[in-house]
């Protein structure tokens, strides 16, 4: 392996040395936080966005851009590497697993190459970090400490328009766009604070758009705008509730302007101040910058070039998906095309709005959940706090907020079956392991990468998929192959035969005995979820007891998992509560994830 990686390392110095510094452009990468396309160039009347306008108007466009994740640690890990996170393990929220050695960063090899890269200032990759991809990576990190004659690559993180701008409310007076005229998205109750956080968002975004101009305006002052190329995009949309972190094109459609010098024209995919509804993915940006700086894009990198001397065909599909995001469980997947949006949520029991701590903190979420609690949403604004449907289907030309769902349409039947079909393939083909319970991921992940563990024979993955398939469909009369299943060799498979058990909930009851049984499983999510089936039938005592022997347990995702279901069963976990306080006890960080769930949970109790 060794010698491969340096005969490939070789092979990379020599292509890019018949290359003069002088022939390569220069990378300027400009990445505001959590915002969907809210700009005048995209369309929003209401935005205020001249500089990022203009730069549309001497650019390229993108229409059909796409996070690969509806929030920023696992979207930064595909950005970074041109890998799929749940291929890698990296889909849960800040779970920094190790992936393999051959996984770079991808701006160690425009380093290696001779460029100059630096990052300012924001990581978060969501894996174990490779510093050595930057020059310089910290707050004062410019392309200005470069030799004379040195083509960079400039990253310039503006986080004016993340999600924590929202936590602390500015007075109406104050705001420069006015809450009373901010539009709203259908599912949104037009409650106060729901129009100011809207108006407040606006405002940075503005903010943010001036930034960016500075960042041009100095590229222009150091006489280099002739010689780079520059993007512009978000790193995930947002960021109001039902955006950020949910699989819809509010949490995953994103901003892309790149603008291309004359002298680099020929390696771009369009014309200034055209527009383009290709689809790219965040999956394909490494790769595309490596194709830009003349360099062999490595095979093991799923993304594909849209730019540069090695683009590559359009991909017909953008996808997607949401794994745990901080102290909530769930698993969600999708596949999106130039006109429809597929979603599968395999955990379709837990409802959309599961409190999470960090969400709660903008006065719109509180203001919605008030709302709700006293009967005053209507349908369309109301389902956010249910259950999920398994499937979910959009037309975006016709529905771009995602709240009509066509899944069980007649008349989208045939588009229905082929969106499915494309998702269940691209599971088996990424190798998904994102269906392990995360409690076994980071048992596993300590001794073995997890790319590697989905090539080891150890997985089951067609196996695992299709019971999880089964498991989500909300079908009864699927209930005996579940059944069989919960006695399988395979504990991912029991994990998810029994999770079909908790989502099906009025045949439960048939199936008790053997539900009990797995209270013993050797595998403690297994347990987990054999609680929370029991849970449903209105079994207490033993469940309960099993959830909190897992509070003590030495894995922090087991106890994630465990805080999960007691929370849904207020005053009947009181058994449990003294292992719940013992987890805030100590020094605990407000940042452990198995603290804020704990927390929630007492509050509850309070209350």
């Amino acid at each position: 392996m060794m010698t491969k990686r340096f005969l490939l390392f070789i092979s990379l110095l020599s292509f890019c040395a018949e290359v003069s510094a002088q022939d390569r452009p220069n990378i300027l990468w400009i990445v505001s936080e959590d915002n969907s396309p809210f700009l005048g160039c995209y369309g929003d009347s209401f935005a205020t966005t001249p500089n990022l306008d203009n730069l549309a108007k001497q650019g390229i466009r993108y229409e059909n851009a796409f996070a690969t994740a509806p929030v920023c640690a696992p979207s930064r890990f595909t950005l970074i590497t041109g890998m799929y996170p749940p291929s890698m393990g990296t889909e849960h929220m800040r779970s920094t697993y190790p992936v393999p050695d051959f996984v770079r960063f991808f701006p160690r090899y425009l380093r290696e190459a001779g460029y100059y890269t630096t990052n300012n200032a924001k990581k978060d990759y969501n894996t174990v970090d490779q510093p050595e991809a930057w020059d310089q990576s910290d707050q004062r990190a410019t392309y200005k400490n470069r030799k004379p004659g040195q083509p960079f690559f400039a990253v310039f993180n503006l986080n004016v328009s993340h999600e924590s701008i929202i936590h602390s409310s500015i007075p109406n007076e104050k705001l420069k766009h006015d809450p009373g005229k901010v539009p709203l998205p259908p599912y949104h109750p037009a409650t106060p604070e729901m129009k100011h956080d809207w108006a407040q968002y606006y405002d940075k975004v503005e903010e943010m758009d001036r930034q960016a101009g500075e960042l041009l305006k100095e590229l222009e002052k150091e006489g280099l705008a002739e010689n780079t190329i520059v993007f512009y995009y978000s790193d995930n949309g947002g960021i109001l509730g039902r955006s950020k972190r949910f699989v819809y094109e509010s949490g995953l459609r994103v901003p892309l302007i790149i603008r291309f010098p004359e002298k680099f024209a020929a390696l771009a995919s369009g014309k200034p101040g055209s527009v383009t509804c290709r689809i790219v993915t965040f999956n394909d940006f490494a790769p595309s910058i490596l194709s830009i700086a003349g360099i062999p894009v490595p095979a093991y990198m799923q993304g594909k070039p849209f730019l540069g001397t090695q683009q590559v065909k359009e991909r017909g599909y953008a996808y997607g998906f949401r794994g745990r995001m901080d102290e909530r469980t769930d698993l969600c997947r999708t596949v999106r095309d130039k006109k429809y949006r597929y979603i599968r949520n395999y955990l379709p029991h837990k409802i959309y709005a599961q409190y999470l701590e960090y969400l709660w903190k903008a006065p719109s979420m509180p203001s919605w959940e008030a709302e709700f609690r006293a009967g005053r949403l209507n349908q369309i604004q109301q389902k956010f706090w249910q259950e999920k449907p398994a499937e979910e289907l959009f037309d975006i030309e016709e529905d771009p907020h995602n709240i009509h769902n066509l899944a069980t349409d007649p008349k989208y039947k045939n588009v229905l079956a082929k969106l499915r079909e494309v998702n269940h393939n691209w599971l088996i083909a990424s190798r998904d392991v994102g269906f392990i319970p995360e409690a076994m991921l980071s048992k596993i992940s300590a001794t073995t990468p997890l790319y590697e563990y989905a090539r080891s024979g150890k997985y089951n993955l067609k196996k695992v998929i299709e019971t999880a398939e089964i498991a989500s469909a909300r079908d009864e009369s699927k209930l005996p192959d579940l059944v069989k299943r919960l006695s399988d060799a395979d504990p991912v498979v029991r994990y998810w035969a029994v999770t079909g058990t908790v989502i099906l909930k009025a045949r439960t009851a048939e199936i008790k005995n053997q539900l009990m049984v797995l209270l013993a499983d050797p595998e403690i999510s297994v347990r987990i979820a054999a609680a929370e089936a029991l849970l449903a039938i209105g079994e207490t005592d033993k469940p309960v007891q099993i959830l909190s022997e897992a509070l003590k347990d030495t894995n922090q995702m087991a106890r994630v998992q465990a805080l999960n279901v007691l929370e849904t069963i207020g005053a009947k976990a009181k058994p449990s509560f003294e292992n719940v306080r013992a987890l805030l006890k100590g020094n605990p960080k407000d940042s452990d994830y198995d603290v804020r769930a704990a927390k929630k949970i007492l509050e509850q109790i309070e209350k």
